[in-house]
């Protein structure tokens, strides 16, 4: 029984050790010679970490995962705290720590425990053949492969994902940019032990500790799509963007390098039911692209390929490896994701809006919120999500 998976990402490497727990061999395919991965970082909330856990890779997550303890939103203009809180309830609730690591770090160290030797890289998929009894993947560099199914992990620009569906996907621009980079921690900026956020006028700007004693930093910005921006007016355009707000902020952008600086006009996609066709099934942001606002993105892939392995198991429990238990797997696998991973993507979605000011009086009044707030209530939020995974 062979799976191809294609995509080295989070979702495809999470999908292949999952698979490799049922006994499947995996052949596995990514688009470019190189992993450059978009993003400096990005947070593992306590249900990706117990995914890593679950799928043999938790010790990446000890040694990349940030010692994020608390939690705090300033006033961006005053600097003042709105609300400061420790996370310690939230891991007390949900048994596991957030962890917040740096995108490449858990890219390369997920490859590597697969062996980077056993990856094919430089395969970019240009069209997929299917029937009953297995699957054929041709790539642009006119070779192909054959396998009884695939995993279709190929990014929120998913060639396969126009196959399963029957029609092509619109990306919807959620009406903000997004910088992101890595700085060397300055406890200046914020404490390095805490996730830290400073908002007003719909912008925000967020600094979380990662390993390594680095923070992971990102502003977000409401602006038209199209811009012409580079990397040379990086610190120019933040310290317009930023002017008068307070002085940590400042500190920050003068701390960080343009060339290490990312810049993303950030997109979501409709949710769509469709997760499978016959034995191609979508996992990650080929199936549920999302924007980063509630930091489920990487979270919600792992999710997958738990499910997808636990789906696995059930069908061939008692059976052995048949074609039957595959399409029997695939479409349960469908089934238990496809209303919470169009949750999250929709969860996620409304607090973009609220954060990034598309109707400045319900921002405003979120504003107001965070100036009483106890962290009862988002930790409230946070552990809703988590604890809807399926490791719960």
């Amino acid at each position: 029984m062979k799976a191809l998976i294609i995509g080295a990402g989070i979702g495809g490497m999470s999908a292949a050790a999952a698979l490799k727990q049922q006994g499947i061999e995996c052949d596995i395919f990514e688009a470019v010679k190189e992993i450059k991965p978009v993003g400096a970082a990005l947070s593992i909330w306590s249900n990706g970490v117990k995914c890593m856990n679950h799928l043999g890779m938790g010790s990446i997550m000890d040694e990349l995962g940030g010692p994020m303890h608390n939690m705090a939103y300033h006033d961006g203009f005053t600097g003042t705290v709105m609300t400061q809180f420790s996370l310690a309830p939230l891991v007390d609730a949900v048994g596991e720590r957030p962890c917040p690591v740096s995108r490449a770090d858990l890219q390369s160290q997920m490859i590597d425990w697969w062996g980077r030797d056993k990856i094919q890289f430089g395969k970019r998929i240009e069209k997929v053949e299917q029937s009953e009894t297995g699957v054929m993947a041709y790539f642009t560099d006119g070779t192909s492969a054959i396998g009884d199914f695939m995993i279709a992990a190929d990014g929120t620009h998913s060639a396969v994902r126009t196959h399963v569906l029957g029609y092509q996907t619109e990306r919807r621009y959620a009406d903000y940019v997004n910088w992101n980079g890595l700085v060397e921690i300055d406890e200046n900026i914020a404490p390095a032990d805490q996730w830290t956020t400073f908002v007003g006028d719909g912008k925000r700007v967020s600094i979380m500790p990662i390993a390594d004693g680095r923070f992971y930093f990102f502003f977000d910005v409401p602006l038209p799509k199209g811009l012409e921006q580079d990397r040379s007016t990086v610190i120019a355009d933040l310290t317009g963007y930023f002017a008068g707000w307070a002085e940590p902020v400042q500190k920050l952008i003068a701390a960080i390098n343009p060339e290490t600086t990312n810049r993303i006009e950030i997109h979501d996609i409709e949710p769509f039911d469709t997760l499978v066709k016959g034995n191609i099934a979508l996992l990650g942001d080929a199936a549920h692209s999302t924007t980063p606002d509630i930091g489920q993105g990487g979270c919600s892939a792992l999710e997958d390929s738990v499910v997808l392995g636990q789906c696995f198991a059930d069908q061939f429990k008692g059976k052995g490896k048949t074609v039957s238990g595959v399409l029997a797997a695939l479409k349960q696998y469908e089934e238990e994701r496809r209303f919470r991973v169009k949750d999250l993507v929709l969860k996620a979605r409304k607090r973009c809006d609220v954060t990034h000011g598309k109707d400045m009086q319900e921002t405003q009044a979120w504003y107001d919120e965070l100036r009483h707030e106890t962290g009862e209530n988002i930790i409230a939020g946070l552990r809703t999500t988590i604890i809807g995974g399926p490791l719960a």
